[in-house]
């Protein structure tokens, strides 16, 4: 029995060192000037330092890629989920120019922080600085609204 445990050990180690070899790139594209919503018309300080702590490691091109991303097979999920928030909603490529893709984005990052689900709870767990307290919730929620309706 102790063989049988020792060489199925062997396997799974053996495995997971091969798996290694295959994770993806963790990749953080160049910010262009002045595309970062931080470049023009930045949000107050407050509000900007909470789209940093809970929002910018997954919708921009400025993601702290935390160690465990550079593990197999967590690294495919890491990857998967920074690039899917990168799609619907980057940061990095602000529409300074078009009022009304700024406006409908305003709405849903109030929508979505208003009703708890972003940030995620899996990304939260994991960095406490992204938690939001409902005063913090209320206040990057209540900001985003009115942008949203100032462009409306």
């Amino acid at each position: 029995m102790k063989r049988i445990v020792k060489w199925l050990l062997a396997a799974v180690l053996a495995a997971a060192a091969v798996l290694q070899f295959f994770n993806p790139a963790l990749t953080n594209p160049p910010v262009a000037p002045g595309e970062d919503l931080m470049a023009s018309n930045a949000p107050p300080a407050e509000v900007a330092a909470l789209l940093h702590n809970a929002c910018y490691d997954c919708h921009s091109y400025t993601t702290q890629w935390p160690w465990y991303s550079h593990l197999a097979p967590v690294s495919w999920f890491v990857t998967s989920h920074v690039n899917d928030a990168r799609e619907a909603m980057n940061f990095s490529v602000w529409p300074h120019d078009d009022a009304y893709k700024v406006g409908k984005r305003w709405s849903k990052i109030s929508r979505r922080v208003k009703d708890g689900s972003m940030p995620l709870a899996s990304y939260t767990w994991m960095h406490p600085a992204s938690r939001l307290t409902p005063e913090q919730r209320k206040l990057l929620s209540d900001w985003t609204t009115k942008e949203a309706e100032k462009l409306q």
